[in-house]
């Protein structure tokens, strides 16, 4: 691994969050702009709408198979070699990818270009590492919030850039985004630090790189239990929903990608909103355990109202009602993330990166044949809400066993 030796920082500085939180925001306006005008482009190599929504579940597909074998490694990289070499290198694939999927110009070379996209993109797991390098275990949650501010701020300005490029041409938003991507490969390059000393590192293992190995490592961590199942269900029906947002509001209010770049952005200012202000206010009041029950509750209901909205506004309401659904992930993060030493950070929130690879590669698998079963009803037709039904399943699911995981702690904790 003697190349990484080519991303050794410039300058002497302390890592600090100023410089993560701006990488990160870079990293998500890029990732955000394609996202309306992806399931256009892949429409665009197909013939009819449900061609469309089966050849979208294998793009994407392609892309979370790759990030599942690919995360776990580049995290127990950062482990070895730190942080900063292996961000720096995710910048240079997320740029090439993207410059490459705006000149693709056939279906297969779209997938082969998100199977290599996705084998070295693990960006938010290594920035999450980078975090809990900097900061103690009690203020972990407060700045995993800072953090998904950043990742609400990119899915703000992204989406609705990627919308209006994307009425220009579909092709545009992916050259913006390759371009914004070696911006930030030339920030990190020259300005960012690297968080994790050489005394803190542990060396490269093949065996704990490897997904299997790394996802029991997560199971084995002290007072995690039941929580990697629920990582693995409110991560199914988050993909779920993200692969079918863009495609069931064009089936349900004939949606093009400015609307839905829009819609994504208004559920980029409530997590700007929720993690950015409130969650750190709420973390005076309740742990982090009670969030995620709470939020748990919050964004079962909202699945259910997102898939019987008949019109474009009620999916707006339900965006801005739904805020305590906004700290389930940071919470369990920052829960599983206290549970690893300081060590394997890296290497636990990898895993954790993994196993949400793994839910983006199973959610096609459902999402797909649920909205090409619909993709014949009339416009407002409730049935077309499938697939957020099935996700409201799941994440009822999750309540379920993170009640029970909670309740078990509480009572080991009596003892």
């Amino acid at each position: 691994m003697s190349s990484f030796k080519l991303f050794s920082p410039r300058r002497d500085r302390t890592a600090a969050m100023p410089f993560v939180m701006l990488t990160v925001l870079i990293d998500m306006v890029s990732i955000g702009l394609i996202i309306p005008v992806l399931p256009a482009l892949v429409g665009s190599f197909t013939g009819s709408q449900s061609d469309q929504a089966f050849w979208y579940g294998v793009v994407v597909f392609a892309f979370g198979i790759a990030n599942f074998f690919g995360s776990p490694i580049l995290g127990a990289l950062s482990d070895a070699y730190g942080r900063r070499p292996v961000l720096l290198l995710g910048f240079c694939g997320l740029g090439l990818n993207f410059f490459a999927t705006g000149l693709a110009n056939a279906l297969w070379v779209l997938i082969a270009i998100r199977l290599i996209g996705g084998a070295l993109q693990a960006n938010a797991a290594v920035a999450n590492a980078y975090v809990a390098d900097i900061t103690p275990p009690e203020q972990r949650a407060k700045r995993f919030g800072m953090l998904g501010a950043m990742f609400g701020i990119g899915f703000i300005i992204g989406p609705v850039m990627g919308g209006l490029l994307g009425a220009i041409s579909l092709q545009l938003p992916f050259f913006v985004g390759g371009s914004l991507a070696m911006i930030n490969l030339l920030y990190g390059y020259f300005v960012l630090p690297e968080s994790l000393p050489v005394e803190r590192r542990r060396p490269f293992q093949w065996k704990m790189a490897n997904p299997l190995g790394s996802l029991r490592a997560l199971t084995q961590l002290q007072g995690i239990g039941l929580l990697v199942a629920v990582v693995a269900l409110t991560g199914l029906a988050q993909f779920i929903l993200y692969t079918s947002w863009v495609l069931y509001s064009t089936f349900k209010f004939g949606w093009g990608p400015q609307e839905n770049g829009w819609s994504l952005a208004a559920v980029g200012v409530m997590s700007v909103i929720v993690q950015g202000f409130l969650l750190g206010r709420m973390l005076k009041h309740f742990s982090p355990r009670r969030l995620a029950v709470a939020g748990l509750v919050s964004s079962t209901i909202a699945y259910a109202a997102w898939g019987a909205a008949s019109q474009g506004w009620m999916m707006y309401a339900v965006i801005f009602l739904n805020v305590l659904g906004y700290t389930v992930a940071t919470a369990i993060q920052s829960i599983i993330s206290s549970a690893a030493d300081s060590h394997s950070q890296g290497r636990t929130l990898g895993a954790v990166n993994s196993l949400n690879s793994l839910m983006a590669v199973v959610a096609p698998i459902f999402s797909a044949p649920l909205l090409a079963t619909v993709s014949h009803l009339p416009q407002g037709d409730w049935r077309i809400g499938a697939p957020f039904y099935f996700c409201m399943l799941l994440q009822g699911a999750a309540l379920v066993l993170a009640f029970v995981h909670f309740s078990r702690q509480r009572s080991r904790a009596g003892a």
